[in-house]
């Protein structure tokens, strides 16, 4: 049979735990090289996540060996000026992870290179192994950081750190990815990392979705707004939660010394 008429393996493989939803790039061949067609998965995926009332967070994550190696330099290596900027080249791997409300949960091990490392970067939080190793590699290729990767990693780590990382594409371990607020917590193995990430993913699906939204809204607001600004939002949403149920519900399980059961409204 032509290879041609064979179904294309999927690039991600996915499983529901409980509250929690797991993804799994799955490209081992190619080390999680990030593709157009593997977004389309994903970010459908995603979509997905988002509208199921059972699921209140998502962990991403890959193989051992590499969360995603970066871009597959195969779709774009021949692309030219014109074609890359009528078509919004790459647009599309980051239209989707920043408009999630629900948490989302990188767990890193191996390469987190390019693509792969501006792809953690979309994520809320980032837990990483020993094993991993990020960086911003594509000067090394004639080009730069192209979804997020020069202005997220600023906003982290500084401009004089972040001029060193991609001007000259070294790369940066797990440990220095705690170090620098990269990453949240760096584990000695990737099953602790990804177990970890797991646990995490658990203990936020198991609060008020509503106020988790709302937690999750006014983090990120402080990202793009300055802080006058984003203070004066915060405390907008932080007075718009007295009108939520779970509010009322959490407030009187503490004073009574119960664990709230929450109704996500």
């Amino acid at each position: 049979m032509p290879t041609s008429n064979l179904p294309r393996p999927r690039a991600l493989r996915t499983l529901t735990d409980s509250s929690n939803l797991s993804v799994t790039l799955n490209r081992p061949r190619a080390l999680n090289a990030l593709s157009s067609a593997l977004f389309v998965e994903l970010n459908d995926a995603l979509k997905e996540f988002e509208n199921d009332e059972n699921i209140g967070a998502v962990v991403l994550t890959g193989s051992e060996k590499a969360f995603a190696a970066g871009a597959d330099i195969k779709e774009m290596k021949d692309l030219t000026f014109s074609q890359a900027y009528n078509t919004n080249f790459i647009s599309s791997w980051s239209s989707t992870i920043p408009l999630i409300r629900k948490p989302i949960i990188a767990a890193v091990n191996g390469h987190a290179l390019g693509g792969g490392c501006e792809l953690a970067l979309m994520t809320d939080i980032i837990y990483c192994s020993t094993t991993a190793t990020f960086g911003q590699p594509e000067i090394k290729l004639g080009i730069i950081p192209g979804a997020g990767g020069s202005q997220r990693l600023t906003r982290i780590i500084g401009k004089s750190r972040t001029m060193d990382l991609i001007l000259t594409g070294k790369n940066f371990s797990g440990p220095e990815a705690e170090k620098w607020g990269v990453a949240a917590k760096c584990f000695e193995s990737p099953k602790e990392c990804v177990d970890g990430a797991v646990d995490t993913a658990a203990k936020i699906a198991g609060l008020s979705r509503v106020a988790v939204r709302a937690a999750k809204e006014v983090v990120n607001k402080s990202q793009e707004v300055g802080l006058r600004d984003g203070l004066e939002y915060e405390g907008k949403v932080f007075h718009s939660l007295f009108g939520s149920r779970d509010q009322k519900i959490g407030m009187n399980a503490f004073v009574k010394k119960e664990k709230p059961e929450w109704i996500h409204e």
